[in-house]
């Protein structure tokens, strides 16, 4: 198992971040490209794909913790992070959609059914990624080994 070598969750977590958000624009790309769209547009698409899964995974995640402070959720049973993942991949695909189908010139049905082959390729890659990242870097350590800010 790999080493923690993280100073702290936020170095540990950018790092996750960037290396993720690079290969997605790489798979992006190539898939796309097998598909039979052209590589440039295909490599346009992997970019905005991850600025706005990145821009969106940040409003949504703060949104959704804020409403559950305001309901005063202690913490999260299974039903709530289905209900999380589901919320958080359709606005993605409704933000998502109209972006492949401008890029790469294709109706919204045709930009909604490469964003299902991309979704699906994506559950499988992020599975593999936070394992193989984990073995590599090692699980972060608990919240407590960290000094807290007054």
């Amino acid at each position: 198992m790999g080493r923690r070598i993280f100073p702290s969750p936020l170095g540990r977590r950018i790092t996750y971040a960037v290396i993720f958000e690079l290969l997605a624009i790489a798979f992006t790309t190539v898939i796309l490209a097998l598909l039979g769209n052209d590589s440039g547009p295909a490599f346009i698409v992997g970019v905005i794909s991850s600025t706005v899964a990145l821009t969106w995974n940040l409003i949504f995640n703060w949104a959704f913790e804020a409403f559950e402070r305001r309901i005063g959720v202690t913490d999260r049973p299974w039903y709530m992070r289905v209900a999380h993942a589901l919320v958080f991949e359709g606005g993605l695909i409704l933000m998502l959609i109209p972006a492949i189908a401008w890029v790469l010139g294709v109706s919204l049905f045709e930009a909604f059914m490469l964003e299902i082959v991309l979704l699906v390729f994506f559950l499988i890659y992020t599975a593999i990624y936070a394992w193989i990242f984990d073995r590599i870097f090692g699980l972060p350590e608990p919240a407590a080994n960290y000094p807290r800010k007054a």
